[in-house]
């Protein structure tokens, strides 16, 4: 049964369960944070790249406030290493949270990138690979929607008897 790839403009018209084609970086983040642990569906290659910018801006923002911040006070231990200040850990115990606080929404969201190309979200633990699972996975998550891929979409799950409910 074929059905016809639905592309919404917005936020507004797009289920929630429906991957949002051309989403902007407000809908993207605000579409993160609405499905935190929700490992079943799709995510749009916009959706999907928009969450890794802020989270990228996010990370590298903290970095330098953490820089900064253990410059202050920053000493030379005996052995030549350079000791940072205590600002330092302050930084640091807030990118570990911010870390904490994102780890499940963002492996949720990869496992809906890679639905969205009809892949199973199994294929994540190709992370653990060094060096070659991480490149396998971002060509995985670099690639357009595949039709197929909507086997993963809530409605048509119902449709097809699966016992999934959205």
């Amino acid at each position: 049964m074929a059905l016809p790839q639905q592309s919404y403009s917005s936020e507004k018209t797009a289920p929630l369960w429906a991957p949002l084609y051309g989403a902007s970086l407000p809908d993207a983040v605000k579409r993160f944070w609405k499905k935190y642990v929700v490992f079943s569906g799709r995510a749009s290659r916009s959706e999907y790249w928009w969450w890794a910018l802020v989270s990228a801006v996010v990370v590298l923002v903290l970095e330098i406030i953490g820089a900064a911040a253990g410059g202050a006070g920053a000493t030379v231990a005996a052995d030549g290493t350079s000791v940072p200040g205590p600002g330092f850990g302050v930084a640091a115990a807030i990118i570990g949270l911010w870390g904490v606080a994102t780890i499940i929404p963002g492996l949720a969201l990869l496992s809906r990138r890679l639905h969205d190309g009809n892949f199973s979200a199994w294929f994540i633990l190709l992370g653990l690979v060094p060096f070659l699972g991480a490149i396998a996975l971002l060509v995985m998550t670099l690639m357009p929607s595949n039709p197929q891929g909507r086997r993963f979409d809530g409605p048509v799950a119902v449709q097809q008897g699966s016992g999934y409910q959205a």
